[in-house]
């Protein structure tokens, strides 16, 4: 349960402040929204692993770093605390001032294209931070995973929200940011871009697999049997 409250608290703030920024037309929108995603990794990465993410946790579960029932309750806790952030920043914030994002034709396609390639830069960039064993026990890993969030947001949030992620897209439609019909869009990009940059890093990493999938090499240089996935904070029990 620990893990679980530590993903809800810190899905929670991100979504919180990604709708009471947009609500507000708060100039420094995105690097506010990197900037908390950075001090909650920060805050709660060593007892969960700090997803914070739906697609993420989909690509910690193509990787190996997380169980199959730990990724249902990490995403169960995810997309709560998304729907609970809404309501808070409707409450603090008020109702949005401009219609729901909605998207048609070109614009749609553009949207799950920018969507899915940055949320994949995201999911791709925490897998390696965060749960590499070439990058044990660093202390930038909430710095990249924080501005690689920053870096979508200003280069495609005018095109697509920059979202690159479900629960932020959840809460998102609950405050009336995003159309109902559009939060497919953001669903299949995290499902796509999660599952990719899983299967990318254990093809780039093959002596980074969990134990039971690991390719030996003839002559071997893997860790002993039983140890752990590196990284600077454990997404296991």
């Amino acid at each position: 349960m620990r893990k679980y409250l530590a993903e809800f608290v810190g899905t929670f703030f991100l979504v919180l402040t990604v709708g009471v920024a947009v609500i507000k037309i708060a100039p420094f929108a995105p690097f506010a929204i990197g900037g908390v995603l950075m001090v909650m990794i920060y805050a709660g990465g060593h007892i969960s692993g700090g997803h914070f993410n739906p697609a993420v946790t989909l690509a910690a579960l193509v990787r190996g770093a997380i169980s199959a029932i730990d990724a249902a309750a990490y995403l169960a806790a995810q997309l709560v605390a998304g729907v609970l952030a809404a309501l808070v920043a409707r409450f603090a914030a008020g109702a949005p001032g401009t219609p729901a994002l909605s998207l048609s034709g070109r614009a749609l396609a553009v949207a799950l294209v920018v969507e899915t390639l940055f949320t994949f830069a995201l999911a791709y960039v925490v897998l390696n931070v965060a749960t590499s064993k070439d990058n044990t026990n660093n202390s930038f890993y909430g710095l990249a995973i924080g501005g690689t969030v920053m870096v979508g947001a200003v280069t495609v949030g005018g095109l697509s929200g920059g979202v690159f992620n479900p629960a932020v897209a959840l809460g998102g439609s609950v405050l009336g940011l995003f159309a109902w019909s559009i939060i497919w869009v953001y669903l299949l990009a995290a499902v796509l871009a999660g599952t990719a940059a899983g299967a990318l890093f254990l093809y780039l990493n093959p002596d980074d697999r969990p134990a039971g999938r690991r390719a030996e090499p003839a002559t071997s240089t893997r860790a002993p049997s039983g140890a752990k996935l590196a990284g600077p904070t454990p997404t296991q029990p």
